[in-house]
């Protein structure tokens, strides 16, 4: 889970930033003191939840929320504050809740029993693909490794095809270039999935993984991955590409074209 929290005084950003780790202490606390910062992150990376100061310099507290509204409508605000006037201007503007300072642990706990957006639990964690830039895959933050080279852009190849079955003479057409028989390469290709539906059962993720007849796929639901949430014209997933889609697979530059089109 990403949280960003933004105080331009740096006690009080600490204070708050100590009593979020009490609560969420496998969470991933990004504080700023520079609202503008915070924005250049918070466009390229999604935020669950945001801990925002309201009388700020250069930007005041409900103006990034509309800003934040704007980039990722699901990320739950709450405000922290010395001042109790701004109670009816928060909600407003859509916010989960509105805490006075110095919050608390027990204050920051009971905020985020009543998110608009509900979060799922750890159990529930999807796994997280990268598309943008390299290719990668993350399962609870942490890179997930497969035993081989050639698993990894299987499962890559599949991402791309968004859902969409995709026969045993494609997938070697465009794992192997090397002009040899397809049947030879038949015995390569099954080593691969059964690596790869290996190491998603390991974490418990096997349902990913499609099998329709002679086809497979991936099933979208079943995964967070920027490319999708960029299809769906999400602003942070719109915002995270700066021309590189999965840069290390050649046959990705089709798709590339295809979002260049797009935009």
């Amino acid at each position: 889970m990403n949280i960003l929290v933004v105080d331009d005084e740096e006690l009080p950003l600490k204070l708050l930033v100590d009593s979020i780790g009490k609560v969420l202490p496998s969470a991933e606390v990004h504080p700023f003191q520079k609202p503008r910062e915070a924005l250049d992150f918070l466009s390229a990376n999604h935020c669950e939840i945001a801990f925002l100061d309201i009388e700020m310099r250069g930007m005041t507290g409900l103006e990034f929320a509309r800003r934040i509204k704007e980039l990722d409508p699901q990320t739950n605000i709450i405000f922290v504050t010395g001042y109790a006037k701004y109670a009816v201007d928060a909600f407003r503007v859509g916010a989960s809740d509105y805490l006075l300072k110095p919050p608390t642990p027990e204050s920051v706990l009971q905020a985020l029993e009543h998110l608009r957006n509900p979060i799922r639990n750890d159990s529930e964690n999807k796994i997280r693909i990268q598309c943008f830039g390299n290719f990668e895959v993350f399962y609870n933050g942490k890179p997930l490794a497969f035993k081989r080279v050639k698993t990894r852009e299987l499962f890559a190849y599949l991402v791309d095809r968004v859902g969409a079955g995709v026969t045993s003479g494609e997938l070697i057409s465009v794992l192997w270039e090397d002009g040899l028989n397809k049947h030879s390469r038949q015995s390569n290709l099954r080593n691969l999935i059964s690596d790869m539906k290996k190491t998603l059962t390991e974490i418990g993720a096997d349902n990913i993984i499609i099998k329709n007849g002679k086809t497979i796929a991936i099933d979208c639901s079943a995964v967070d991955c920027d490319y999708y949430d960029f299809l769906h014209n999400v602003p942070y997933a719109v915002n995270c590409y700066h021309g590189e889609y999965m840069a290390q697979y050649s046959w990705a530059e089709i798709t590339t074209a295809s979002i260049i089109d797009k935009r």
